[in-house]
């Protein structure tokens, strides 16, 4: 179904009845587990194997167009949406882009993204269980509502969740995690798998530094221990401020894919 801002909405959910609960890992597929025994490891490898399989058929998809697709992961109120609305403001129309928006309910962050003008599809994973994250099997029904051969760049916000999203594979071309500093330092070492996994880090609302008790240094080290040389890019959403070399990165990431 449409809204009235033009976003396509589609609600996800699973076969069969009742609501949708699945095992995870926490640790990157295929490795044990300690949790309870070897059923438990199995079903998990069956499940991320699976999406796997789908992942795979997504990037060859979105290869065969030229269409880079960005994975941008973080946790809620970390201002990911807004960073995309002034990503778009500043990308569009010299490239052609698209949204896949996911939350567990409501489109309030699919309609402001609409605003862009960009195509935007929102899935919404409430009915059945509420999903913490997207699976490759989701974005491949949701591509549905894309005109890929018009495509350059295909971003996809996760659901705000620093752990799951992080495991799921979905067929994407790089992974960006968004960390704000109202969240404290301490979030990379306490969630390393997330930023072991991404290609660039945001950090946003370096605006509200001078009125926090923040150590920038300390977030930056800890960074640098998970995850060495992975660029990371100091940014305000609501300011603006630092936008430029995360907009350089991502016009070079979507030109080297078209160059291919």
């Amino acid at each position: 179904m449409l809204t009235k801002d033009k976003t396509l909405i589609y609600r996800h959910h699973h076969e069969g009845h009742g609501p949708h609960h699945h095992p995870h890992s926490h640790d990157k597929p295929g490795m044990e587990t300690r949790a309870s025994g070897g059923r438990e490891i199995k079903v998990v490898r069956r499940v991320l194997d699976a999406n796997d399989m789908m992942a795979a058929r997504n990037r060859e998809l979105f290869g065969d167009h030229g269409v880079f697709v960005l994975n941008m992961m973080s946790s809620p109120g970390s201002g990911k949406t807004t960073i995309l609305q002034q990503t778009l403001a500043r990308l569009m129309p010299g490239l052609r882009c698209a949204v896949i928006v996911g939350d567990i309910c409501t489109t309030q962050d699919a309609d402001r993204l609409a605003a862009s003008g960009a195509p935007v599809v929102q899935i919404n994973t409430d009915e059945f269980g509420g999903d913490c994250h997207l699976a490759a099997h989701v974005i491949e029904r949701a591509l549905g509502g894309i005109d890929l051969h018009g495509l350059d760049l295909l971003i996809v916000e996760n659901i705000g969740n620093l752990v799951c999203p992080a495991e799921f594979d979905i067929g994407e071309d790089k992974r960006v995690v968004v960390l704000s500093v109202t969240e404290g330092e301490d979030k990379p070492a306490k969630y390393p798998l997330m930023f072991r996994e991404c290609d660039a880090m945001l950090l946003n609302k370096i605006d509200l530094l001078p009125y926090l008790d923040y150590d920038l240094g300390k977030t930056l080290e800890s960074v640098a221990q998970i995850h060495p040389g992975m660029p990371v890019y100091q940014l305000s959403a609501k300011s603006g401020e630092g936008f430029d070399g995360w907009i350089d990165w991502l016009k070079g990431q979507v030109a080297a894919k078209k160059s291919k």
